[in-house]
């Protein structure tokens, strides 16, 4: 493998989800103090299914607001109408918050742990195109929405897919963030496809590193996302040997970024799963180093 073409010209962004404990919190704070060295282009906090993290979410989005590091807030139309979101906005508003990742969002889980089927709200949005409308109609946010390199598991098809990404970004938005994803070609097609479609936007490549196989494949699944055999022989033998794990986790991860790269992609963003090792290790293979030492050096 050859890093040597990453040049440091190589935006990045991280998503953490808001903690539901002290030491979760703790754990997530020390990942932010160790990842927003890096610059990212700004970092996201995930909402829960049906909202079930709304308050949890504006506490963590306020505190990174008020460090000076780029936050976007996610947001979603579940369970929610549409003046309960326009408050929820106004809130991140008047908070400093210029960024939202608008999606339509999953409700939560039924008792037996299966799916849920999407029910719009009697007074909210149907779908992530109008909350991105209603969102623009509020204030000039910078709005990004979600994107599927192997398709939306619900959608009807590829196509209509693709229709479902030029609505969003016809109402306002600016960049789509994909699903994580294994093979470079996975995205690169989908790249291909979206712009034979004459849709123009940013696309950016989800990168989820690989902390527990067994994990990575329940997340897998209800995603569409496929797993590669290759995969499964790579990290077969490593459950009890987190060190190990890590490193080939890390260089995996770090080799998809750069084949991405050779092909003209220069932003990406990191599902850290609120862990800083992985992704902190992947963007100084890239040639990212904390701006502190740029400077001194």
């Amino acid at each position: 493998m050859n890093f040597e073409s990453c040049l440091g010209d190589i935006g990045v962004s991280f998503e953490f989800f808001p903690p539901r404990s002290e030491p979760m919190a703790a754990t997530l704070w020390e990942t932010f103090e160790t990842l927003s060295p890096l610059a990212p282009r700004f970092v996201s906090v995930t909402y829960g299914a049906g909202g079930t993290t709304r308050e949890r979410t504006h506490r963590t989005v306020a505190r990174i607001a008020g460090s000076g590091v780029p936050v976007a807030a996610h947001l979603t139309c579940v369970g929610a109408s549409r003046d309960e979101i326009a408050a929820i906005a106004e809130d991140y508003w008047a908070a400093g918050v210029r960024h939202i990742v608008a999606l339509r969002g999953d409700p939560p889980k039924t008792a037996d742990g299966t799916n849920a089927h999407f029910e719009a709200h009697q007074q909210g949005y149907a779908n992530a195109a109008e909350l991105v409308a209603g969102l623009k109609r509020q204030h000039d946010f910078e709005i990004s929405v979600g994107c599927y390199p192997e398709v939306h598991p619900e959608a009807a098809s590829a196509a209509a897919d693709l229709e479902a990404l030029r609505a969003k970004i016809g109402a306002g938005a600016s960049r789509a963030i994909s699903q994580f994803f294994f093979e470079p070609e996975t995205f690169l097609h989908f790249r291909d496809r979206v712009a034979a479609a004459g849709i123009s936007a940013e696309l950016v490549p989800g990168i989820l590193p690989v902390t527990n196989f067994a994990n990575l494949k329940r997340m897998a699944e209800p995603c569409g996302t496929a797993v590669p055999d290759w995969m499964a022989r790579l990290f077969d033998g490593l459950d009890d040997k987190p060190a190990a794990r890590q490193l080939v986790a890390a260089t995996v991860a770090a080799e998809l970024c750069r084949k991405l790269y050779a092909e003209g992609v220069r932003h990406f963003h990191f599902y850290t799963l609120n862990r800083a090792e992985l992704g902190y290790a992947i963007c100084h293979m890239l040639g990212l180093r904390p701006q502190a030492a740029q400077v001194a050096a």
